[in-house]
């Protein structure tokens, strides 16, 4: 806790000094990363700081709402952005992995410009970049592993200068950091969220009715992870919908409908990762609700890879 306690002041002081009295804007996700880095901005520069949460249309079911609900409680200047429909233009008829996390990466810094421009003398744009991310977009042979929206320079013509106070921390540090500032432990434990959201969790082209589909199967998953006490003995945990489809029977029908893969990793930095051995009683309860809730969904599939070679992520 010492250490985490001289961390904070460290960071805080020098935020202090590089910040001034500049205004920064924040791209809040609702995760423990970027829910951190605002309370160590919030400390450091209090109303300069104008946190902005967008809605992209690949968030978890109801989530836009509840996390704007839950931020009330931290005290931060939060703006609540509606885009969806912008990303799902953008986003539409594009199939292959990494453009759609450039194209979702260089909406959000569409979203943000003009979002900025609503805030006078905006300076700063602050982000929940860890060492994770910033490894994994490095390319030391040439090839990226993947790109992270949330990693690298912003656009010329945006004006804003950037600020990552947790770039050199690991997941399970930042944590311990944010228990250190006080925040709840159902935010600090929460599992991490890819900044593309969904996105990257619905293979192929991405279409609002995928989008439905696939939070209804996640929140079944997730919520039976709570149900059982073991949510918190996770450390990630994710419903894929794959772009297959496959025979199947109900009410004595024939059908051909998709498939979806559910996730469950430990890890503790997230270089590293070994799948959980999810109880099966578990397994199939959760899976025969979502066949028997989901519509479009008749087969569920669980993965035993781990990273590496695998990544956590399908996409």
């Amino acid at each position: 806790m010492q250490k985490n306690t001289s961390f904070i002041e460290h960071t805080v002081t020098e935020l202090k000094e590089q910040l001034g009295n500049d205004k920064v804007i924040l791209a809040l996700s609702g995760g423990v990363d970027s829910s951190v880095a605002a309370m160590l901005l919030n400390k450091a520069i209090g109303k300069n700081l104008t946190c902005i949460f967008v809605d992209h249309g690949l968030l978890r079911k109801n989530e836009f709402e509840t996390v704007l609900e839950n931020y009330k409680h931290l005290g931060l200047n939060v703006i609540g952005v509606n885009a969806r429909a912008k990303f799902y233009g953008e986003l539409a008829g594009v199939t292959d992995p990494e453009q759609k996390r450039k194209i979702i990466g260089k909406c959000f810094i569409d979203v943000f410009e003009d979002e900025a421009k609503k805030i006078d003398n905006v300076k700063w744009l602050a982000q929940g970049t860890i060492y994770p991310d910033v490894i994994e977009s490095l390319s030391t042979t040439g090839t990226v592993l993947k790109s992270h929206h949330n990693v690298g320079g912003l656009p010329e013509k945006m004006q804003l200068k950037l600020v990552e106070p947790l770039r050199l921390l690991f997941k399970d540090e930042v944590r311990r950091v944010g228990c250190e500032l006080g925040m709840s432990p159902r935010l600090i434990n929460r599992h991490p969220f890819p900044g593309p959201g969904l996105g990257i969790r619905i293979l192929g082209e991405i279409t609002e009715e995928k989008v439905k589909t696939l939070q209804e199967a996640d929140s079944i998953y997730i919520s039976a992870l709570y149900e059982w006490g073991i949510y918190d003995e996770v450390w990630q945990a994710a419903a894929i919908l794959l772009p297959v489809q496959s025979v199947g029977v109900m009410n004595n029908k024939r059908t051909y409908e998709n498939t979806v893969a559910l996730r469950a990793v430990n890890s503790t930095d997230g270089m590293t990762a070994d799948w959980v051995r999810l109880p099966y009683d578990l397994l199939a309860k959760v899976s025969n609700e979502i066949i028997n809730k989901v519509q479009g969904v008749n087969r569920v599939v669980y993965d035993v890879s781990s990273k590496p070679p695998a990544t956590i992520e399908w996409e």
